[in-house]
């Protein structure tokens, strides 16, 4: 398009709902066009066009018929949106022709109708606008350049400006010709003297969101940003940037955030490019994506960049290349290669750059994820990519999905800095309390006091389970929920519970099974604790029975170390201390107070000064549930009844401490192992039960070998 100071084509729009100020909050369709061209040279003015539009919903509201005079019977003979925008592009460049012009530009009073009106409803009704609805001239704003002591802009409208340079008023006409009208006189006037103004404050509406990387560096203003919930969780930036078409995003100002799981929660934090397009995006609180309307709230710059912002060169090197489409692929073979996935992609959606194209997300140690991020030219690529959703790569469905600059930033920021499952947080100082040897989940037996719950919603938290027991949750033993997680620490929908009884087991089975929790109903079993830790320690239990453990699960990343100081003594036998596997941060002994009794550690001391081995950055999965991680108390009376009977000993190992072995050769037998960790202090008594350990577990490998 040439110069558009050529023409200006003065233009008003009303819609069935809201109008003025608030036009276009509501999400109510365009009932009213109209528009008139002015020459900017020659001063002359041409036809006045009204039209009226027929919207695909026939209801207008009171509030519009006052401010209107229209009635949906009016409408119904009228011409829908896409045709009354065809015969406004015919008439303007029809009479743009006749008087030697070949551009113009749109003029209106604020920006919500081009905005809040115009671009929207043609988004969601997927019309394409010509290239003079993207950029236009605001009256008010070029108004307040020739009067600056008539207000600030926000406060200015059509009535307070024409008074300001006494014009007129005009006669009373049709909705939309009065408006009109005024804002031709507005313009003559401004162009004339003294102002003989130029109409040169061109304001734009981006065609397409620009994807990019953000730097945790970079400043953004907190008055540019704000969050969407509410969004189908697989929207991608560019659904959301077309959620706000009309306003103008900054690069790279769509952040998807993720849940603890790494999964899409609904929410989305978008940066705008100045406070005016935030304050637009606001007014559309609860418009609609599809059927699901979308919450608009207010944000700051430190919840984006929290999101968005990234450090690795890594990112940004695979960042650095714009205007590509992202894909996310999950749950990869480890085993997976560049060349695997770009043969899985095939030849119709090439990935750009080859290899080079694709981002392996992988743990601190270089592990793989299972998660790769891959790079489109185009749109078409993509959706040929898409069609791949489910299927098989060696042995394993591939999910894909769209992504963005932001969800890569994050998933990296996820795996490199923090664990994939939390840890614990650092007890508070307090007198430590002695436990039970053995954790109860590693408990063997076949009474039937557990039950099982299966087909649970992957949101579902403790809380929601203590909810859906209802009354039998005072039969619950303590610390008796335990939530199964798969290989990638994710809920799998399964969990354990020890109830007091087998009998109230029974009850809790029939009375609860197939019970709604949320929108899901439940399968509640009765099992045995042997049955429980068969599933928590990574084996199956379905119709047709038990399925040991796998023998090769994931690989434990290198351990961290930290030494800590001896105490003087620990509980040898039934009151040692059992350290829990997920623990955040261990706690040095504290002496009981007012009392003679040896002090007692929550961890015991490894002889010389050796260091312990801190397992808390990434736990393999499925352990039990980390929130449901705690200490059992024992009985006071047999803890002091422990300490009288036995006299000073030597600083023991504690019998609970579990060490798991990988890469075994087959021939392995228990004193090779046993020889592999000479130099170890190790009891006498507990040696043979070591033994029998661990010929069970060389025995159960071999058995799956």
């Amino acid at each position: 398009m040439a110069s558009h100071s050529d023409t200006l084509v003065v233009f008003f729009g009303a819609t069935a709902g809201a109008n003025g100020g608030k036009l276009g909050s509501d999400e109510r369709e365009i009932i009213l066009l109209v528009w008139q061209i002015v020459d900017l040279h020659e001063k002359k003015v041409g036809k006045l066009h009204r039209r009226l539009v027929k919207p695909d919903l026939l209801e207008v509201t009171e509030e519009c018929k006052e401010e209107t005079g229209l009635a949906v019977d009016e409408l119904c003979n009228a011409e829908p949106l896409d045709r009354v925008l065809h015969q406004f592009q015919q008439c303007v460049a029809s009479e743009l022709k006749s008087m030697g012009r070949s551009s113009y530009t749109l003029c209106v009073t604020g920006p919500l109708l081009i905005r809040q009106a115009l671009h929207p409803e043609a988004s969601k009704k997927n019309l394409v606008l010509p290239d003079s609805f993207y950029s236009f001239v605001d009256l008010r704003v070029e108004f307040n350049r020739c009067c600056p002591n008539a207000g600030p802009v926000k406060e200015l409208t059509l009535p307070s400006m024409c008074d300001y340079v006494c014009i007129p008023p005009v006669a009373e006409q049709a909705a939309g010709v009065c408006e009109v009208k005024k804002m031709v006189l507005l313009i003559l006037h401004l162009l004339s003297d003294p102002y003989n103004h130029k109409f040169t404050s061109l304001e734009t509406v981006k065609h397409k969101f620009e994807s990019g990387a953000c730097s945790k560096t970079e400043p953004v203003d907190s008055e540019t940003v704000i969050r969407a919930r509410g969004l189908p969780w697989q929207s991608s930036d560019q659904d959301i940037a077309r959620f706000f078409k009309g306003l103008n995003i900054a690069k790279g100002g769509v952040a998807l955030c993720l849940n603890a799981q790494g999964r899409r929660n609904g929410e989305a934090l978008v940066r705008f490019v100045n406070s005016e397009h935030r304050d637009l995006a606001l007014e559309r609180h609860k418009h609609h994506m599809g059927s699901r309307y979308i919450e608009v709230y207010k944000a700051t710059g430190e919840e984006f960049l929290k999101i968005a912002g990234g450090t690795s060169n890594e990112v940004a090197q695979f960042l650095s290349k714009e205007n590509q489409v992202i894909i996310r692929m999950r749950g990869l073979p480890f085993t997976a290669t560049p060349e695997d996935v770009l043969g899985f992609l095939g030849p119709e959606s090439p990935v750009t750059d080859g290899s080079e194209g694709l981002l392996f997300v992988k743990y601190p140690d270089g592990r793989p994820t299972g998660d790769a991020f891959v790079l489109f030219s185009c749109e078409e690529y993509a959706l040929h990519a898409l069609k791949k959703h489910k299927q098989i790569l060696g042995k394993r469905y591939i999910e894909l999905f769209r992504s963005t600059a932001a969800e890569v930033q994050q998933v990296l920021n996820r795996y490199v800095s923090t664990p994939l499952i939390s840890t614990l947080p650092p007890p508070p100082a307090m007198v430590p309390v002695p436990v039970l040897a053995t954790p109860p989940f590693l408990a063997g037996g076949s009474t039937r006091d557990c039950i099982r719950l299966r087909g649970l919603p992957y949101t579902a938290a403790i809380e929601d389970i203590l909810e859906f027991m209802g009354e039998h949750t005072v039969d619950i033993k303590p610390h008796g929920v335990h939530m199964v997680l798969n290989q990638q620490g994710r809920p799998s929908g399964d969990a354990f519970i020890q109830m007091k009884s087998a009998d109230r087991a029974f009850m809790m089975a029939q009375k609860c099974h197939k019970k709604m929790m949320k929108d899901r109903y439940v399968e509640v079993f009765q099992c045995s604790a042997e049955e429980m830790s068969f599933v928590l320690m990574g084996g199956t239990l379905n119709r047709s029975g038990l399925s040991p453990p796998p023998c090769k699960l994931p690989c434990l990343s290198p351990p961290t170390y930290a030494a800590f100081p001896s105490p003087a003594a620990v509980l040898p036998g039934d009151a040692a201390l059992y350290q829990p596997p997920l623990l955040a941060t261990p706690r040095p002994a504290q002496p009981l107070a007012h009392s003679t009794a040896p002090t007692l550690a929550y961890y015991p001391p490894q002889a010389h000064g050796q260091l312990y081995m801190n397992y808390t950055a990434y736990y393999p999965s499925p352990p039990v549930s980390p929130s449901t991680v705690g200490y059992f108390a024992a009985p006071p009376g047999a803890v002091a009844a422990a300490v009288a009977a036995q006299p000073a000993a030597p600083i023991l190992p504690q019998p609970g401490a579990l060490v798991r072995m990988q890469g075994l050769p087959y021939n392995t037998g228990v004193k090779e192992i046993l020889s592999f960790f000479q130099g170890y202090q190790l009891s006498r008594s507990g040696v043979s039960d070591q033994e029998v350990g661990l010929e069970s577990a060389i025995r159960v490998q071999r058995q799956q070998l």
